[in-house]
């Protein structure tokens, strides 16, 4: 550790006093069209209203947008953990090798639905290596107040990564090896047994929803760190909108004609919004609200109550995308990503080194790993290795993209979609299934959908990108899904 604050002492270049606020708002399983903001824009640059965007209730997401900037083809991991690990340690999961979402008992949890395969040996079943120099640790050491609330899923049970304080993060709120919640409502004690929420006793047998009360003990820290006079890095991990799909009663009387399911889950994306927009006022009301940079995303893609086709995935809760959360489709990766300050100020010293256009969209290629080395260089901290995260602040001043248009998603585990890899370049879309070897290639930028094949159309292409594929999982020391005998 004193090596560590030895070598930030000569990073950090910006006082204690000029060093912004960060705040991370990460959602859990919401998908890029689980929201009234279009993320979706035709050849002219103009939004495209679909029905899902008609369905939900998102006023702070589409306020935080218009303040800044929302970026349209956001990618993150197919599940959770995967794409948490990643944002902490700028690492691609095929290099950081937690390719799959932990089981709280650290367990094997790859299904078997491929007779000869198997997940690979050796990968992080569970979690996060205790090796890893991660944000909230180099930014704790840079003198930052680093604060984790929600759900945190970094380990399992015993492991090095179970409690975020490991990692870094000096607060901890609810956070443990759990998924997901056993109940959303304090008179539940948010669930009991393996999937109790801990730490939030205080506000059992109370009428609240968990997605308030994280947002209450968030802000009660926030002020804390405020009147300390410290920047701090709030890491905001709701639980929320993942399964149990319980509806908040505060929000569920808006959807009276949706099924009961869909119902609570379009309560859940509402309640989720509302915190973000609860924040954001507690920003403003204790006075830093200017100097607060604010990313909101999700960790991976969808996983809506809306029907869909596990052996033959099709156009559904996340149409136009295909797919769901788990899949090979841009429904499984494809993610709704917004960045702004939480309040405009041209002339705050802090936005004068960023400025982010207001009302604007990013429609170049963006990964959850980049939040590594930016939400770093906001901070002052540079010459971080960052492996895989790039540094999205040209792009957050409206500049052309500097980030190279390629991403590597690879999953050899089975869940929804069984053992593939892919291949993002541009707008092309490479995918090899490794059940069968069989190879997809689909043209984004006319068949968002993914209905066309054009792999045996367009062969060289595929084969050049099937090249590319094993180029770079080689370069990461990707670990391959394990044959065995049928």
């Amino acid at each position: 550790m004193r090596t560590l604050l030895a070598f930030l002492a000569l990073l950090v270049t910006a006082t204690a006093g000029q060093r912004p606020n960060l705040l991370v708002f990460l959602v859990d399983d919401m998908g890029w069209q689980d929201t009234s903001l279009p993320f979706l824009h035709d050849a002219e640059g103009k939004p495209v209203v679909t029905d899902l965007n008609r369905r939900y209730r998102t006023p702070a997401m589409e306020a935080l947008a218009a303040r800044g900037m929302k970026f349209t083809r956001a990618y993150a991991h197919s599940v959770c953990t995967p794409s948490r690990i990643t944002l902490m340690t700028g690492k691609n999961p095929a290099r950081h090798r937690v390719t799959n979402w932990t089981s709280p008992t650290g367990a094997e949890n790859g299904d078997n639905d491929v007779k000869h395969l198997r997940s690979p040996d050796g990968w992080g079943r569970t979690g996060i290596a205790a090796g890893e120099k991660t944000l909230p640790a180099l930014l704790k050491a840079a003198g930052y107040r680093t604060i984790h609330c929600g759900k945190a899923h970094f380990g399992s049970r015993g492991a090095f990564g179970q409690d975020p304080k490991a990692i870094g993060f000096e607060v901890n709120i609810a956070g443990n090896e759990i998924g997901h919640p056993g109940s959303y409502f304090a008179r539940d004690s948010f669930g009991k047994g393996s999937h109790h929420v801990p730490g939030l006793d205080r506000w059992h047998g109370q009428d609240l929803f968990l997605t308030e009360v994280l947002t209450r003990e968030l802000c009660g820290a926030i002020e804390t760190a405020a009147k300390d006079k410290q920047p701090f890095f709030a890491y905001m991990a709701h639980y929320a909108v993942h399964s149990p799909f319980q509806a908040d009663p505060r929000f569920a009387k808006n959807y009276p004609d949706l099924p009961k399911p869909q119902q609570a889950y379009a309560s859940l994306i509402e309640s989720m919004d509302r915190s973000l927009g609860d924040i954001l006022a507690k920003l403003d009301a204790l006075g830093i609200a200017e100097n607060t940079f604010v990313v909101f995303l999700s960790d991976n893609g969808g996983d809506a109550p809306i029907p869909n086709d596990k052996a033959a995935p099709v156009v559904s809760g996340n149409a136009p995308l295909r797919g769901k959360k788990g899949m090979r489709y841009e429904g499984g990766i494809r993610v709704p990503m917004i960045a702004a300050w939480a309040k405009p100020a041209a002339s705050h010293p802090a936005q004068e080194k960023l400025k982010i256009p207001a009302g604007s969209h990013h429609d170049g290629f963006v990964s959850i790993a980049d939040l590594f080395p930016t939400l770093l260089e906001i901070a002052g901290v540079s010459g971080v290795p960052s492996f895989d995260g790039h540094d999205l602040r040209p792009a957050l001043k409206g500049g052309p993209a500097t980030r190279p248009q390629q991403l590597v998603t690879h999953y050899p585990h089975g869940h929804n979609n069984d053992h593939f890899s892919i291949l993002h370049e541009g707008h092309w879309k490479f995918i090899r299934n490794h059940a069968d070897g069989m190879t997809e290639l689909y043209n984004l930028a006319s068949d968002l959908a993914e209905t066309n094949n054009l792999a045996s159309e367009q062969p060289e292409r595929a084969a050049a990108m099937s090249v590319e594929l094993e180029r770079q999982l080689d370069a990461m020391g990707a670990l391959r899904s394990k044959r065995v005998e049928p």
